[in-house]
């Protein structure tokens, strides 16, 4: 329960800082570490287990029939990478209570990241692949929400949009390599019981002919999260996020996440030329350029970032040669990058936010000035540079071991020498962090007055730091407890002996860092001379190739979509229609017809009166089309008919519910029409109309046959299961409302949440256009189209009052009958909902509001949550969602009955279409309203106002349904 707990936590604690948003920043901050705090001290639980070379595990059952569990499990290499994520979490947290301005969201700030560090926990704790794919684009939508944080700035909103575009690209790839992984290997659990699982699959899956593919596929995911060439671009431009963001995602958390996949991954996919050629090489080749860009960086934090591409594609390098050895190296390096590389994004905004710019060519001397900033800053540029004795040497010189002993197309010198003229770069940009902020003399054009910041700034970097030194003096006593579990982790079985050290005697690889020591200090001595080279180079700019190319896919769109969609509903449906067809035709001739011998019905004479209005209204639409009132009224007597079909196919409840639709759907679309002229203006030639009447005809026809052939063949029906298990298993005698509640229950819930939105979009859209102006209303309508306010017959008012505690009781019937006789939520709530227009119709909407009163999106909000109450209280219990249970009960006076708990969901059904209908309805009733009222201030017409008997003239009324036009004329 733990390891859930870990997830949670940070997923539940982003409330916190979002309710606190009105609170002071202290408030939040304490709030968002709290919940760090508590997630870090339950993960540190697991420490010993880990270390004992254990495997923790947790694991519920959600979607088991595809393969999608709720898994988690720690190992060395998880807990790594989640003690990263949380600890390094928890001191960005207390750096941004003090980074952050006065009038930064401070709620939504703690929100966002707490979001993201639950997103990532996540991805390292998961223990099924699909369920790992879901906290991954959970990261690049929560990294999209901290990139963009300050939103006002242009260069925040391209950075975000860039690195969604990119990560969420990647993921798109990763995901169909998972689904060919998962089908290979015959399982989506990474680590199975008794060493079954994903992970030891390796063999099967490095066999499969869909191998390339999979490794094609998963890196590009991975590539594109960890900004590996070509896709390093997005990164450095995500340096727009506030400092804090920027640590965080550089150090332990989102670039990191498609280097711990390609770790999870390694006995899988590794040991292939494939595997080697595809990820050692774009590791070396983006640890280079990452390097040599870094260099020429002005900004502080672009050099870092640029940096962390560099030492991101160090690691790939490392994944990519298929070696125990190599892998040590790795996770050595993981640790000590989080350690240096956080401490000097923290180290860049406290220089920023004392000094007031960022800029290299302003800053120097700042040693004298900030002694505290200054002694963090080199230390951690050191490590990164990879002076002894910090932990950044140890991990490099590893690193450089291992490159010295691997070959690459024959060769064993050409990446001994890539890799060393890349350590070279890393060294002067190291260096030149160091020597042109720290260094030289003090300036007097700071634009802030340079001064070492309160404990809060400096306390969090100095932690890391304070990690960086004690990891290259004492490694083996700090990281090599760690370093053992992730790399046994990685490699599924024991690592290789190993020693951590700092001198293991004069090797090759040594030669190599003193030589890349050497020149890259030389290198910082003629940066002046060297940055007025690069400025000649025609580098081409990685940005500017991805600008141009979102501009021409978003051109081609756009010509695209112009050239498809002119407006004309028509067309689309007739090209719909047609394409359906046409490969319909096809399926139907590649196949052999038989004719099936299954009886019908006896059709009597019921049924042949039925069918022969529907096919006169039918044709009366057709005639009619272009009529808008007369082509509705006709639609629904279709679906009245269709109703009668129901009743004689034994189908009450489906009877009742399309009765109660086409009340409420007539009464919508009239109110619709009030706003639309009562004619269609287009008209259609000869040659159009055949054409669309023989597809008409065709789409008929085959419909037609589709069904003649499905209910004349046999076929197993799964009508007798549910008519064998409604009683059974739900209690429940009416098979309909039980399968609606119960069996396919999921499909009601997710049904009435499409209904429950589409009302919520409505009322958006007529609120808006309740905003504004009448004449911009009012220009498209043709000179028909105008309204009057209406009257109301008083009968109408006397009856329908009458009618509304009838119709109450009725609703009220239908609903506690549903479960063992026709009836239910849905067709009470429509009952409900018609006896509520009846008011609306017949006194107007200011009276039937003032005497009804109903918060319509509270009833959308409360049956959904009543809904999902309902299926949650299953899964507490240990049940599927949405599990019903029933029980019979006995009293003295009112006998035997039974309760289910069908009911409950029932109600959030109900409760849902209630506010659904009546939101969208009566949102189109205070249009009409507002807008009769200021047609009579513009115009006066001959109306008396108290001529309906409710003393409300003003109220759209009779026009609402009429839809009456400036000459009386109905639509």
């Amino acid at each position: 329960m733990s390891l859930a707990l870990i997830v949670l936590l940070p997923f539940l604690g982003a409330i916190l800082p979002a309710l606190m948003i009105r609170s002071s920043r202290g408030a939040c901050a304490i709030a968002a570490g709290s919940v760090n705090t508590l997630a870090l001290a339950l993960l540190l639980t697991n420490v010993p287990a880990v270390m004992r070379g254990e495997v923790v595990r947790a694991d519920w059952p959600w979607l088991s029939a595809v393969g999608l569990d709720v898994q988690f499990f720690v190992d060395g290499l998880g807990l790594l990478f989640a003690g990263m994520i949380l600890g390094i979490g928890l001191l960005v947290v207390i750096y941004a209570r003090f980074y952050l301005a006065a009038g930064d969201a401070m709620g939504n700030f703690y929100t966002y990241l707490l979001l993201f560090q639950a997103a990532m926990v996540g991805v390292v704790l998961s223990n099924n692949l699909l369920l790992l794919l879901i906290f991954w684009e959970l990261t690049s939508l929560s990294s999209f929400l901290l990139i963009g944080f300050w939103g006002h700035t242009a260069a925040g909103r391209q950075g975000a949009r860039m690195a969604l575009a990119v990560t969420g690209g990647g993921g798109l790839a990763l995901i169909g390599g998972v689904m060919l992984l998962g089908e290979v290997a015959g399982t989506y659990e990474l680590l199975g019981s008794a060493g079954s699982g994903l992970l030891g699959s390796g063999d099967a899956v490095r066999e499969s002919a869909m191998y390339p593919w999979i490794v094609g596929l998963v890196l590009l995911g991975c590539f594109t999260k960890s900004a590996q060439f070509p896709f390093h671009f997005w990164l450095p431009r995500a340096m727009a996020a506030p400092t804090p963001v920027s640590a965080y995602l550089h150090s332990a958390t989102m670039v990191k996440a498609g280097v711990f996949l390609m770790a999870r991954l390694w006995p899988v996919l590794s040991g292939t030329d494939v595997w080697f050629y595809s990820v050692a090489t774009v590791g070396a080749v983006t640890m280079a350029i990452g390097a040599v860009i870094a260099l020429f960086q002005d900004d502080l934090k672009g050099l870092l970032a640029y940096s962390t591409v560099s030492h991101l594609g160090l690691m790939t390098m490392l994944l990519g040669f298929s070696t125990p050895a190599a892998v040590v190296a790795c996770m050595v390096h993981v640790i000590s990058h989080a350690a240096f590389k956080a401490a000097l994004f923290l180290n860049a905004g406290i220089i920023d936010h004392e000094t007031g710019t960022r800029d290299l060519r302003r800053l120097g001397g700042l040693a004298g000035l900030m002694p505290v900033t200054a002694t963090m800053g080199i230390v951690a540029a050191a490590s990164m540079a990879g002076f002894p004795p910090l932990g950044g040497f140890l991990s490099k010189e590893m690193m450089l071991e291992e490159v010295s002993h691997t070959s690459w197309g024959g060769s064993d010198q050409v990446l001994g020498w890539w890799v060393t003229i890349a350590s070279l770069f890393s060294v002067a940009y190291s260096v030149r962090y160091a020597a042109h902020v720290f260094g030289g003399r003090r300036r007097d054009d700071y634009p802030r007055h340079p001064h070492d910041p309160g404990a809060g700034l400096w306390l969090p970097p100095t932690v890391l730091v304070v990690l960086v030194i004690v990891s290259g003096l004492f490694p083996e006593t700090f990281v090599g407890g760690i370093v053992r579990a992730a790399s046994g982790a990685v490699l599924q079985v024991a690592p290789p002996e190993f020693h951590l050290s700092l001198w293991h005697g004069w090797t090759p690889a040594v030669t190599m860092s003193t030589i890349a020591i050497a020149a890259g200090v030389a290198a910082v001595l003629i940066h002046r001379w060297l940055g007025v080279a690069w400025e000649a180079t025609p580098v081409p700019d990685a940005k500017v190739l991805f600008d141009g190319t979102v501009g021409a896919a978003t051109r081609g769109a756009r010509w695209l979509t112009v050239g498809l969609h002119n407006g004309s509903l028509r067309r689309y449906l007739f090209l719909l229609i047609g394409a359906a067809l046409v490969v319909a035709a096809f399926g139907f001739w590649g196949q052999r017809y038989e004719s099936g011998n299954r009886p019908l019905l006896s059709v009597g004479p019921v049924l042949l009166v039925g069918w022969g209005l529907l096919l006169a209204s039918c044709v009366i639409v057709v005639l009619k089309h272009r009529e808008r009132l007369v082509a509705l009224i006709v639609v629904n007597v279709i679906g009245l008919i269709c109703s009668l079909a129901f009743i004689f196919l034994s189908a009450p409840d489906l009877a009742l519910t399309q009765i109660s639709v086409e009340v409420v759907t007539l009464i919508l679309m009239l109110l619709a029409l009030y706003f639309l002229p009562k004619t269609s203006v287009a008209d259609r030639g000869p040659v159009s109309r055949g054409l669309h009447g023989v597809l008409a005809t065709a789409a008929g026809l085959a419909a037609g046959g589709v069904t003649w052939a499905t209910m004349t063949r046999d076929f197993e029906s799964l009508s007798e299961y549910y008519w064998r298990e409604a009683y059974a298993g739900s209690g429940g005698t009416n098979v309909v409302n039980v399968i609606l509640v119960d069996f396919r229950g999921f499909d009601t819930f997710g049904e009435i949440m499409v209904l429950g939105i589409a009302a919520l979009v409505i009322f958006a859209l007529l609120d808006a256009m309740s905003r504004g102006p009448l004449a911009a209303r009012l220009a498209a309508w043709s000179p028909e189209g105008g309204m009057s306010p209406g009257r109301h017959p008083l009968v109408m008012v006397v009856v329908t009052r009458v009618m509304l505690p009838l119709a109450l009781m009725v609703s009220a019937f239908i609903f506690l009958r549903g479960h063992n006789l026709p009836g239910g939520g849905f067709i009470a709530a429509l009952i409900v909902a018609i006896a509520l227009i009846m008011q609306y119709m017949a006194s107007g909407f200011g009276w039937a509001e003032r005497q009804v009163r109903f918060d319509y999106h509270a009833l959308i909000g409360g049956g959904a949550l009543i809904a999902a109450a309902t299926g949650v209280s299953a899964m507490v219990l240990g049940m599927p969602f949405l599990t019903s249970g029933y029980h019979h009960f006995h009293w003295p006076v009112v006998g035997d009955f039974e309760l289910s708990s069908t009911i409950a969901f029932d109600l959030g059904v109900f409760l849902t279409v209630v506010g659904g209908v009546m939101l969208a309805l009566a949102q189109l009733s205070r249009v009409g309203q507002q807008t009769n009222r200021e047609l009579v201030n513009v115009e006066p017409m001959d109306v008396d106002p108290s001529a309906d008997g409710s003393g409300d003239g003003k109220d759209m009324g009779q026009a609402s349904v009429a839809g009456a036009g400036p000459n009386g004329e109905g639509h």
